[in-house]
């Protein structure tokens, strides 16, 4: 195969959640550029209801559900299936991030969190390897993780630490498990990224917009390439584990941190 059509997905069936903003969007959009048919999953019914017009190209379906909630994985599968007659490809995008100090941090904090980055991206995972299996012909499942993952990045995200320490032992866990029916899972590790709500003080943080932004320059200037990623930058290796230029790995992270973490 020639360079070009390593990295095709042209008639691929993907699931991205949290896909409206952000990272996800930026996901959504090289998938779409790459040639798959994506159904977007977002709780933010107001700028999901939006995508089909911010991408103008390719065949994309929108599902609102709250993805920590049970009753929402079987629907995100069967939305997919309904559609796009199959599932190829999840990308366990969603995430939330709240910022409280472990000494202050209260069990529903934790608890929220977990359900979203944690038990929402299990199960889901669940649902569409079943359907993948059905389907008899391999997938590809892909969680975006953190470098937080590794090490942490500051005093406050202690429950969100923990949520994506588990999702790294989780897919090295579930890689093993479906290695023999072909469906590889693999994780991403995005360090600092740029998007609409990384700029924004965090619930709950006390922190005011200036304070914030005093602590992204100082969390950038430890940056040895310079700047912060870009959503693309997270994309564009979702692309590539999306594709068969990734056939041969499974259980992997890719670390796409601007090499914060070699400082």
């Amino acid at each position: 195969m020639n360079t070009k059509s390593v990295f095709d997905i042209t008639g691929k069936a993907a699931i991205v959640t949290g896909g409206a903003l952000g990272i996800g969007f930026g996901i959504v959009s090289r998938l779409v550029e790459a040639g798959a048919e994506v159904m977007v999953v977002d709780h933010d019914e107001k700028h999901l209801a939006d995508v089909p017009n911010r991408l103008k190209i390719g065949k994309v379906r929108t599902l609102a559900l709250d993805i920590s909630k049970e009753d929402g994985w079987e629907k995100a599968v069967k939305a997919c299936v309904s559609d796009f007659g199959k599932v190829d490809i999840l990308v366990n995008n969603a995430g939330i991030y709240p910022q409280v100090p472990i000494l202050k941090m209260e069990p529903p904090l934790l608890e929220k969190v977990l359900g979203v980055n944690l038990k929402g991206l299990v199960f889901l995972s669940k649902a569409v390897a079943l359907q993948m299996i059905k389907q008899g012909h391999g997938g590809r499942i892909i969680n975006i993780a953190s470098i937080d993952s590794l090490h942490p990045s500051m005093v406050g995200l202690g429950a969100y630490d923990s949520s994506k320490g588990a999702v790294w032992s989780f897919t090295k866990n579930f890689a093993l498990e479906m290695a023999p029916h072909r469906i590889l899972v693999n994780a991403i590790a995005p360090g600092a990224i740029a998007t609409e709500g990384t700029s924004k003080p965090l619930a709950n943080s006390g922190l005011t917009e200036a304070q914030m932004k005093e602590i992204m320059d100082s969390f950038t200037k430890r940056i040895p390439l310079g700047r912060q990623g870009v959503p693309d930058d997270i994309a564009k290796v979702v692309q590539f584990l999306a594709s068969e230029a990734s056939d041969y790995m499974t259980g992997s992270m890719v670390v796409v941190d601007g090499g914060v973490l070699l400082a």
